[in-house]
């Protein structure tokens, strides 16, 4: 069960280091790497124990407005922090798995606003991964 964990310190974006998003990136995009990118977003502003707290929040907010047959987790497994994906969220181009992002991002925007204000969610809105696959953290976002 083990190395079904995703941990954030394997992340590897899959576009330039800059957060632009080039011609030869736009067919790479999957959840399971948005999500990757989510992840080491926040954790570089708050850490991974807040990171870990506010998903499993905002997951557990949007599991219960919409519905998904597969499971994500965050879990502590001794110091660290791991989360699990579902296997298809590998796929790129899978539309209900980036469904099930945004709708997990929606949840997590109204969190951060309330905890940390703005800052983190301009943080996030800036990144063209998220803006290109329509995943809004915007102040306008609602």
């Amino acid at each position: 069960m083990e190395d079904e964990f995703r941990t954030s310190s394997t992340f590897s974006p899959p576009w330039s280091s800059d957060g632009l998003v080039t011609r030869s990136d736009q067919n790479v995009f999957s959840a399971a790497k948005l999500f990757d990118l989510l992840w080491e977003s926040i954790a570089d502003v708050l850490g991974t124990a807040a990171t870990a707290t506010l998903l499993r929040r905002a997951i557990k907010r949007a599991a219960s407005q919409t519905s998904w047959p597969e499971p994500i987790t965050v879990a502590r497994n001794g110091l660290d922090y791991e989360y699990s994906l579902p296997e298809t969220w590998k796929q790129p181009g899978n539309e209900k798995a980036i469904d099930v992002l945004r709708a997990v991002a929606a949840e997590l925007r109204v969190l951060l606003v309330e905890l940390t204000g703005p800052v983190v969610v301009r943080r996030l809105a800036r990144l063209a991964p998220f803006r290109k696959l329509g995943i809004d953290f915007s102040e306008e976002a609602k």
